[in-house]
C-alpha cells in the first residue's frame, strides 16, 4: 500500500508540474495581437466607422517621444465668413454672427438662395390665388392680407397673369435675432411680366406684354428653438 501511495503521490506532483509550465510557457508568450498601451484605438473599432468620418480621437494628443502636436491652422478673421452675402464688421455680418451662434446649421449663403426661390414661389401664388402655398409660406397675419387681397380682387371678377421674368438682385439689408426669432431682411429687385385683368378680358392694370421692373423688402423669419427649419415671410413692403 505504502509503494503505491508513493507511486500515485510521485504522478500527481509530475502532471501538477506540467501544467505549471504549459501554463506559463503560453501565458508568457506574445501572439502579436496585443494592443500597444500607447495606441487608444484599435483596427476593428476603426471599421465600425464609416467612410470619410474621419479618426476616432477629436483631441490632439502628445506625440509618444513627448513632442507636442503641430499647431492647427487659425482662420484668418478678415476673411469675409458670409461671403458677398455681408462685407466685414458690417451691421448684418454681425446680425448674421449672432443669428449662426443660436442656429450653427445657418448658412447665409443658401438661405439667400431659398429666399430667392421663395420670392418666386409667392409671387406667382399671389397671382394665381394659390392659398395652399401662400399658407405654407407666410406667417399667419401675412397670409391673412394676402388672402384679404385675393378675395377682393375675386369679388370683382379679375384675373391677374404673371410672368416672372427673373430676379436681379436679393441684398440682404437686415438680420437680427429677437429673443428667438431670427428675422433676415431682403432687398428684391426683379423683373415682372404681369397684367389683371376684368371680367371680360380687358387689361385693367399692367401690360401683358411689357417688363416690369419691381422691388420689394421682404423679411423672413423662423424660431431657432422649433424642430421646423422653414422660413416663414413675416413682413413685406414696396422699394424704391
Amino acid at each position: 500500500m505504502n509503494n503505491a501511495f508513493d507511486i500515485y503521490t510521485i504522478i500527481f506532483l509530475a502532471l501538477a508540474v506540467f501544467i505549471f509550465f504549459r501554463l506559463r510557457s503560453v501565458l508568457g508568450t506574445k501572439t502579436g495581437q496585443e494592443r500597444d498601451p500607447f495606441q487608444p484605438g484599435d483596427k476593428n473599432r476603426e471599421a465600425q466607422r464609416g467612410p470619410g468620418q474621419g479618426p476616432a480621437e477629436v483631441v490632439p494628443l502628445p506625440n509618444r517621444n513627448g513632442q507636442p502636436p503641430a499647431p492647427v491652422a487659425q482662420v484668418d478673421p478678415s476673411e469675409p465668413r458670409w461671403g458677398n452675402v455681408a462685407s466685414v464688421g458690417s451691421p448684418v455680418a454681425r446680425g448674421l454672427d449672432a443669428i449662426a451662434a443660436r442656429d450653427p446649421s445657418f448658412d447665409a449663403v443658401g438661405f439667400v438662395g431659398g429666399a430667392k426661390s421663395a420670392y418666386e414661389m409667392i409671387v406667382l401664388a399671389f397671382a394665381g390665388g394659390d392659398r395652399r402655398t401662400l399658407r405654407d409660406l407666410l406667417a399667419k397675419d401675412v397670409f391673412e392680407g394676402f388672402e384679404a387681397a385675393i378675395k377682393d380682387r375675386e369679388s370683382r371678377g379679375e384675373t391677374v397673369e404673371t410672368r416672372f421674368v427673373g430676379i436681379e438682385k436679393a441684398d440682404v439689408t437686415d438680420a437680427q435675432m429677437r429673443g428667438d426669432q431670427a428675422q433676415v431682411t431682403l432687398k428684391f429687385v426683379s423683373q415682372l411680366v404681369t397684367a389683371t385683368r376684368d371680367r371680360a378680358g380687358a387689361v385693367v392694370d399692367g401690360s401683358p406684354d411689357r417688363v416690369t421692373d419691381v422691388t420689394d423688402i421682404w423679411t423672413f423669419a423662423r424660431n431657432v428653438t422649433d424642430r421646423d427649419p422653414n422660413w416663414r415671410l413675416i413682413a413685406t413692403e414696396a422699394g424704391s
